[in-house]
């Protein structure tokens, strides 16, 4: 006999020997065996308390293992045959369910653990223990720290069966994985297991079991980068199909209940009434008492005060009037009939009704109807567009007497996240604002639904922006606690993505929201008072108002004002050809010149020509403006030009690690194109946390972008988890040295310095998203420096700067840390902090990023992005001006002349160094004898001429002085010719001189006087009577 058998005789040792009494029907209870190999199980009677009684049933031959019952079906065990379950009671026949929340259900193991972080930061990181999956009636909610929450359940199946729940997953902060495992702990069903979030309430998610063990894991991480804390994840009605048998109904729980037999499930109470467990109807509640739908039991009325009800305008009657009303919110809870309740206020008076919105004229009736296509309006009355002229299609809502007809308000419980189908927004004549809600938490929705648009010119792939339409809002929020107001957007009636949140009191204030695809879109408001669940109206005083709404280019919309187009010979209008703009002195579409893009004019949507920024130059289609990755630059007394070809390819940089309070690594990811590619944007950055069940990941395409990443080791993924891509340049504005432009400033402090004689180049980008913060949308700067040492584009690193703690020169400093992309560079020179002049890495030899040390994560203000990037491409051309030649000694007669570059050398590619010259030449020792013997005639010969000279001056000292006392002897004698003669005996080649003192030059010109014919030298006098010079 099998041991199972055994069950059935089996006997408590305390009672031995005394004497049992037979087993009677209350005292026991059916079950199975387990299958044996044969698919074959007994049903044996077991005693609920062992050792008391004795006589029980025969084990029989029990249904087959695969045997099941049919939903709101029991197995009756004593007959093994299927019964339907009593009224008031549900089955799922080969399933459990889990619809009640108060605790968490019996079987389920709920667990948190930290994240696995290194050990050096386990000081810091807090303790897990209470971030758990928190039971809160209907259903379970998420954690929303950086913990890992598990709620896991193990369920054995007889055969093959599914798994279904519901879910709320508002907010891809947090990273959510539902799977299944095997007993071998293999996954099952790897392919759902990352789920995607949810748009529009609960959504139904179902998974197919296999036969056998299965664990069942819904596993939830949040990481609050941005310092916001994320929406929790919801979880309801579990069911699991599968288990073979049900041996019993389960009773209904209170607020619901089962009208019929057979039920599969229980429905819940409608308002003001309730129920009990197991009840087959529900019971209306007193007059003075109220119930929400599905409650247990009814709740005494509060007195009604002024937070319950609100204020709102009729519509236009047939006078063009119209009359302030107030209403109770709904569901009214409250009981007018109580001591000091308040009253509804009295109607108001009657007023002239608000003008018609822009577009549209009132017809023969009170009611606004849109002016025809061709014609536009202020809000008075239809006229024709001037010829020339096209209406501006699209729609603008400024006065608020009544709902449009393309929007719809609702309420969305902040409790169980149902659709109440009550007006959550009312119109107030100049703005529409939030009524009040059945609580503070709930959702007051307001959705504007457009079909689709008409841009006037088509909108390029390449363009610089693709602005399809764009939608502008003026909105205040007045709030005494946290509300917020979120606006989202949705495509083709399947998303619906928060795009931005204003929390608190906001004051007046304009939003603008660029549309980017042409497809049927919704935006929506909703406004929540507080997250705090709680029942009753605190807050109905908290509220958002919208005073306008203007959305561009609508399809089918209305027209305000008209525009110029170019006119056909059928006198209608077309746009111009890709290109062209319409010339306004013409009317005609001329195409714009080179170096201009087209440009839509914010006031009126027309594409106009505009100058492309410095260094940037526009496509054939004139769409955008782009770097072709070359730049010249003009400095003092020279001209340099770049070439950076390799920065066109994308390149990707992530910050060194940071880490949340709980302790979760994460890191920035930027991905960057900078030029080329006839200005197409080539960097991606996707959100791959929503992109499960065969969804594809949500992609960011620009000039620079960032998303956060988790590295893979930690969320147990096959790949690392991307999340919250946002672009950070859209377009680029130009290539300058200046560091403003735009006003986009990029400070040259926040990086080392560059090289006094190059300045850095910097690329300004400007992104189309416009935050609350970022009013003017994000922007980026990237400063190009350059090191010729830095060839290539391989693998991009985030440095740090040294100067204080790293390196003593102020270099690079590398951090423990590193995210690397790229072609898979080594990490051996990241080991610990080496500065780079001493790495020896081979795939070092690239490009290096940095972000400003004083800004880790790029940005010093959320806005404003700044990245250094260091790359031999940044360096201009060598030309001439960058290297001088070197002479050589003359060697044996030969001499050399060699080209070095000048240092440092600020250059990369272009010309290469001259090569070597080599000449003839006369040796040093040559020249030097020669200087030698020349040297030494002249001295003879100056000497020589010195000896000469000396020699006739003493002679013609002596003549003078002789000749000068011949003329004082004869002063005395009768008045004569003066005259003189050479006497016999004197030498007659000597030369007088004149009587008169004469100048050096005057003595030289004597000597060289020829003598007379006579053999006399003529020798000038000066008699005593005189002054006529006479020649003897």
């Amino acid at each position: 006999m099998p041991l199972a058998l055994c069950l059935a005789v089996t006997v408590s040792p305390g009672r031995t020997g005394e004497q049992l009494h037979v087993c009677k029907e209350s005292e026991y209870h059916y079950e199975y065996t387990a299958c044996d190999s044969s698919g074959s199980r007994w049903r044996v009677a077991v005693p609920h308390t062992p050792g008391l009684c004795t006589g029980l049933p025969d084990p029989v031959r029990g249904t087959e293992c695969s045997f099941s019952c049919k939903a709101g079906e029991f197995l009756e065990m004593q007959t093994q045959m299927c019964r339907p379950c009593a009224e008031g009671t549900y089955s799922l026949g080969t399933g459990v369910r889990f619809d009640e929340w108060d605790e968490v259900p019996h079987g389920f193991a709920n667990v948190a653990t930290n994240m696995e972080v290194d050990d050096s930061f386990g000081d810091v990181a807090e303790n897990c223990t209470a971030s758990t999956w928190v039971p809160l009636g209907d259903y379970v909610a998420s954690n929303t720290d950086e913990c890992m929450a598990t709620l896991m359940y193990a369920v054995s199946l007889k055969q093959s069966g599914t798994v279904t729940f519901e879910y709320i997953y508002p907010d891809s902060s947090i990273v959510f994985e539902f799977f299944v495992q095997n007993d071998q702990c293999q996954p099952t069903v790897e392919e759902s297991r990352w789920m995607r979030t949810t748009e529009k309430g609960w959504e139904f998610h179902s998974v197919e079991l296999s036969r056998g063990n299965n664990v069942l894991y819904w596993r939830t991480t949040a990481f609050s980068v941005w310092s916001k804390v994320p929406k929790p994840v919801l979880v309801r009605n579990i069911g699991i199909t599968g288990v073979a048998f049900t041996s019993e109904c389960f009773p209904c729980k209170p607020g619901t209940f089962a009208p019929a037999a057979g039920s599969a499930a229980c429905q819940p109470c409608p308002a003001d009434t309730f129920s009990g467990k197991g009840a087959t109807a529900c019971q209306p509640c007193d007059p003075e008492t109220y119930a929400e739908p599905g409650s247990g039991s009814c709740k005494p009325r509060p007195p009604c005060t002024d937070k319950d009800f609100f204020y709102t305008h009729t519509a236009c009657d047939a006078d063009g009037e119209t009359q302030l009303m107030y209403k109770w919110a709904e569901p009214k809870i409250c009981s007018e009939e109580l001591p000091q309740a308040a009253q509804l206020p009295p109607s108001g008076i009657k007023t002239r009704c608000p003008p018609c919105n822009p577009g549209f004229a009132k017809g023969n009736g009170s009611t606004c109807q849109p002016c025809p296509y061709g014609s536009y309006s202020n809000g008075s009355a239809c006229l024709s567009c001037p010829e020339g002229t096209e209406p501006a299609l699209g729609l603008e809502y400024k006065w608020w007497n009544v709902l449009p007809p393309n929007m719809e308000t609702t309420v969305l419980s902040g409790i169980n996240f149902e659709y109440k189908g009550i007006a959550g927004w009312e119109v107030a004549g100049d703005y529409i604002y939030t009524a009040a809600g059945a609580s503070d938490s709930d959702f007051m929705i307001l959705t504007l639904v457009v079909p689709g648009f008409s841009p006037p010119s088509p909108v390029l792939e390449d363009t610089e922006s693709r602005e399809v339409a764009r939608i502008t809002f003026v909105f205040e929020t007045l709030c005494s606690v946290g509300c917020e107001l979120y606006f989202m957007v949705g495509v083709n009636s399947r998303t619906n993505t928060p795009v931005e949140t204003w929390t608190g009191s906001t004051g007046k204030q304009s939003y603008t929201y660029l549309v980017e695809k042409n497809a049927t879109m919704s935006f929506t408001w909703a406004f929540q008072r507080t997250p705090y669940h709680e029942a009753g109206r605190r807050f109905t005083s908290d509220v958002a108002k919208l005073y306008s709404i203007n959305v561009t280019n609508v399809q089918g919309g209305v027209a305000s004002f008209c525009r110029r187009c170019a006119p056909q010979p059928t006198g209608s209008c077309a746009p111009c050809s890709p290109g062209s703009a319409v010339d306004p002195s013409s009317g005609t579409c001329q195409p714009c010149p080179s170096g201009t893009y087209l440009r839509s004019h914010p006031s009126d949507g027309t594409p106009t020509c505009h100058p492309c920024g410095p260094g940037t130059c526009s496509n054939q289609l004139r769409s955008l403006c782009y770097n072709n990755c070359s730049l010249a630059l003009a400095l003092p007394g020279r001209m340099l030009r770049f070439e950076f070809p390799s920065l066109g390819m994308g390149a990707g940089v992530g910050t060194g690690p940071s880490f949340t309070p709980k302790g979760l690594p994460y890191s920035h990811h930027f991905r960057l194109s900078l030029c080329g590619h006839q200005g197409r944007k080539m960097a991606s950055c996707a959100d791959n946390v929503t992109a499960g069940r065969g969804g594809p990941a949500h992609v960011v395409t620009s000039y620079v972008c960032q998303a956060i990443v988790v590295p893979p080791d930690i969320t147990g993924a096959r790949a690392a988890v991307s999340s919250q891509p946002i672009s950070l340049g859209d377009y680029l504005l130009g290539v300058t040295t200046s560091s403003v432009l735009d006003n986009i400033v990029s400070p040259p402090e926040l990086f080392p310095p560059g090289h006094p004689d190059l300045p850095d180049i910097i690329f300004f980008f400007r992104s189309n998203d416009m935050t609350q913060p970022c009013s003017g949308g994000r922007a980026t700067t990237i400063r190009l420096r350059c090191d010729p040492l830095h060839l290539g584009t391989g693998t991009l690193a985030v440095p740090r700067w040294g100067g204080d703690t790293g390196d003593p020169e102020g270099g690079f400093t590398w951090p423990r840390h590193l995210l690397l992309s790229g072609l898979g560079t080594s990490l051996g020179c990241f080991a610990l902090e080496t500065p780079l002049s001493q790495c020896q890495c081979p795939s070092l030899l690239g490009v290096i990023l940095a972000v400003p040390s004083k800004c880790p994560e790029g940005t010093c203000d959320g806005c404003t992005f700044h990245f250094l990037w260091v790359t031999a491409e940044g360096c201009p051309r060598c030309s001439s001006f960058h290297h001088r030649p070197i002479v050589g000694a003359c060697i044996g007669g030969v001499q050399k002349t060699t080209y070095v570059w000048r240092e440092p050398r600020l250059c990369h590619g272009g010309d290469a160094l001259p090569p070597q010259v080599i000449q003839a030449c006369r040796s040093m020792d040559f020249w030097l004898k020669v200087g030698i013997s020349t040297g030494t005639c002249v001295a003879v010969l100056l000497a020589a001429l010195a000896a000469y000279f000396w020699k006739k001056t003493q002679k013609l000292e002596y003549k003078y002085s002789k000749l000068v006392m011949d003329a004082v002897a004869r002063e005395s004698d009768a008045t004569s010719p003066d005259s003189c003669a050479i006497m016999e005996g004197e030498d007659a080649e000597d030369e007088l001189l004149f009587a008169t003192e004469m100048s050096l030059f005057g003595k030289f010109k004597a000597l060289t006087a020829k003598r007379m014919p006579d053999g006399f030298d003529s020798v000038p006098l000066k008699t005593s009577s005189s002054s006529t010079k006479q020649e003897l």
